[in-house]
């Protein structure tokens, strides 16, 4: 609810600071007093459009703040969205350069008009009485009969099932989309996957094989140089091993005299018997070695497959087939698995079908069930308020077709005159009319639903005396459980307040000013007295004034 309105330099207002009644305020004033620059001002923090000519000085900034109390209206999810630091107390604020430039504000943070706009709407309702309001939209009005029927947990219940439905039947598209490509794609990777399984490729088998290619195709001058390495190191006269034993001879001989040519002759020793490991391991070779034609060409061919499918896939070496080979299998299980996916979603969406359909039927139940008495209630407070023959009719048509609110599509559909066709409410009923309606049907679902902030600009237009009173009994009543404000021109509605304003002008010596007053209790009767009678008020307007503020115990 609106706790506190501030406004400078706007229009013809210099400085005003107005605070609400948590229940019924009241504002009053003579016609052109500045009342409908109050709604421009609170238009302002609601989003609305605004340029320098609404500066009341034109070389200072206008600015209109407006303080909340906001717990009740589930705002949190909200100021998460929008990255806004949340609290139950907020401060929303615009301003307005002398170039014309525009800021918004939500609790100090710099907010652009749609934010600002959002969050407005969700905490001040503003009826003006040629505006487009909310009653006109089907949302609003299913809104209230599922408020009326008791339907806020199963709806909760069913909305919450059905966005799990809706995401469900997207990703089952997305499953046979993607199962309906899968056909051509499983062709190919199976075609490919032959290609491999039919290569029967090995890890690091390429190096492998280039390097036995490569023995073969070098036998003969592999085997003549090893052949002629053994020969050198032991065969040959003057052997290397011979020569290197008669080395040893001589630094044996010596050894006795000098300790060090003993270590010296075991590692000649030892390099005798390393020689002779390499001749012998050499010879090995030697006899080995031969160049095998066929088995040259079975290597050769076997590179070659491998260097083709390189090639095809554009990989460096067998690793890299190997590594392809495998993400292919696992696509093809994939792909394969699809069919199993498909079919367990499928299923899931026919079971969560099945419990959306019993749950909306049941939604729909409740609906109807409180339809006949709604439209009754309604009746008989429209003929309270002068509209004896103007009838609402809930039309509920039930389909197949789930939706986010189950499956009834309803509408409010009015006859304002006796012998009317009922028609859509915004293609019917005049500003009077639709102001009345209005009011009448938020003050039945005033307890059953949040609703914010209601201000009423001039609904009690084209009425007066005791149906004036009665509409005054209805805003009463609706701000039992909801803030309400109301400018009225009638003294009947504006006995009921709990908080009466009266808006004037104030001439200065250079221009006019708007200033708004809270009435005490003899104020208040003057006020309303002169509304009855004339300025000044004659007494038996002063007496019928006190008879009117006596009813609620002024």
């Amino acid at each position: 609810m609106i706790h506190k309105l501030i406004i400078r330099n706007f229009a013809i207002i210099d400085f005003l600071e107005i605070e609400f009644s948590k229940k019924l305020t009241i504002v009053t004033g003579e016609t052109g007093a500045g009342k409908s620059i109050l709604l421009g001002a609170l238009g302002l923090i609601m989003g609305n459009r605004a340029d320098n000519v609404s500066l009341y000085n034109p070389e200072m900034k206008c600015t209109v703040e407006g303080h909340f109390y906001v717990a009740d209206y589930d705002l949190k999810e909200f100021f998460d969205a929008n990255e806004l630091d949340y609290d139950d107390e907020l401060v929303v604020r615009r301003e307005i350069t002398p170039q014309g430039k525009s800021r918004a504000f939500i609790n100090d943070t710099p907010v652009n008009l749609k934010v600002l706009s959002q969050l407005s709407g969700s905490i001040i309702d503003l009826h003006l009485q040629f505006d487009t309001l909310d009653i006109h939209e089907i949302s609003f009005q299913l809104r209230m009969l599922d408020a009326l029927a008791n339907n806020k947990g199963a709806l909760k219940q069913y909305q919450s099932l059905f966005k799990q439905y809706q995401q469900n039947i997207k990703q089952l598209n997305e499953l046979e989309l993607k199962n309906s490509k899968a056909a051509k794609e499983v062709e190919f990777i199976q075609f490919q996957l032959k290609e491999f399984n039919k290569a029967e490729l090995k890890e690091n088998e390429q190096t492998a094989l280039e390097q036995e290619l490569l023995v073969l195709n070098n036998a003969e001058v592999i085997k003549k140089s090893a052949t002629q390495v053994a020969h050198i190191l032991t065969e040959s006269d003057g052997a290397i091993v011979d020569q290197l034993k008669e080395v040893n001879r001589n630094i044996s001989s010596v050894q006795k005299f000098d300790k060090k040519m003993g270590v010296l002759s075991e590692r000649v020793e030892n390099i005798i018997e390393e020689l002779r490991d390499i001749s012998s391991e050499i010879e090995s070779i030697a006899d080995k070695t031969e160049f095998d034609a066929e088995k040259a060409n079975e290597i050769q061919e076997r590179l070659n497959l491998i260097y083709k499918l390189l090639k095809k896939h554009q990989v460096l070496d067998v690793n890299d087939l190997l590594n392809l080979q495998s993400d292919l299998e696992n696509q093809l299980k994939q792909y394969k698995a699809l069919d199993t996916e498909i079919a367990e979603m499928s299923s899931k969406i026919v079971y969560q079908e099945k419990e959306l359909r019993n749950l909306a039927a049941d939604l729909s139940e409740n609906r109807k069930k409180v339809v006949a008495g709604f439209e009754n209630k309604i009746h008989e407070r429209l003929s309270l308020l002068a509209m004896e023959h103007a009838k609402l009719k809930v039309s509920i048509e039930t389909g197949n077709n789930l939706t986010a609110t189950g499956i009834d599509q309803v509408e409010f559909l009015f006859a304002p005159n006796k012998g009317s066709k009922y028609l859509p409410i915004k293609e019917v009923a005049s500003g009077g009319e639709l102001s009345r309606l209005t009011l009448v049907t938020k003050s039945l679902v005033a307890s059953a639903i949040p609703l914010p902030t209601l201000i009423f600009d001039e609904i009690d237009t084209g009425i007066s005396g005791d149906v004036a009173l009665r509409m005054g009994n209805v805003l009463q009543d609706l701000s039992a459980h909801h803030q309400v404000v109301s400018i009225t021109h009638s003294p009947q509605i504006a006995s009921k307040a709990n908080s009466h304003y009266f808006v004037y002008k104030k001439e200065l010596e250079d221009r006019t000013v708007t200033n708004v007053k809270l009435l005490d209790k003899q104020e208040r009767i003057i006020a309303i007295a002169e509304m009855l009678s004339s300025k000044p008020p004659t007494p038996s307007a002063i007496e019928n004034a006190k008879e009117l503020l006596s009813s609620v115990g002024v």
